[in-house]
């Protein structure tokens, strides 16, 4: 209470001290990718060119700094894929590394993929039960999207 009392009667303190602090916390980047889903319930899987020993994936990429990670999903989709999808909820968080985070967000396709980028070589629309070998990271955020989906579509738990 004596310190809460404290940073009441001098609030600016803790302004001032707030760059000094944010020195001492450590740096993290993270990725986004997209469960993006047409209307016939399949999911869209793009091949990485970067991804040699899993090539097929979801799509995504970098969240940039200051920038909201559904917002920098939105932004790869369209670069990479001239593709436009309602970026609904995060389905999965996880970690790979120390300092990096992945984010995973449940998506509806409302348009239809273009021309793509240089960092993809193909794209295709894939059924739940026809998925290739997929990262663990990717495979599971599938798994949320489509349960997610199942109760959406059908009212109730299955």
């Amino acid at each position: 209470r004596h310190v809460a009392q404290f940073f009441r009667q001098f609030p600016w303190l803790l302004a001032a001290a707030q760059p000094i602090f944010r020195l001492t916390r450590p740096c993290f980047t993270a990725g986004v990718v997209g469960v993006v889903f047409n209307t016939a319930g399949e999911v869209l899987l793009v091949e990485h060119v970067f991804h040699p020993t899993n090539p097929w994936g979801l799509p995504g990429g970098w969240v940039d700094r200051h920038e909201d990670p559904a917002q920098a999903l939105q932004r790869e989709l369209g670069e990479e894929l001239e593709l436009t999808a309602e970026v609904g909820q995060v389905l999965l968080v996880g970690s790979r590394t120390p300092r990096h985070f992945d984010f995973a967000y449940l998506c509806r396709a409302t348009g239809s993929v273009g021309a793509l980028c240089g960092e993809l070589l193909d794209y295709r629309w894939t059924a739940l039960d026809s998925l290739p070998a997929l990262l663990p990271f990717h495979r599971q955020a599938v798994q949320h999207g489509a349960a997610l989906l199942s109760v959406e579509l059908t009212g109730h738990n299955s």
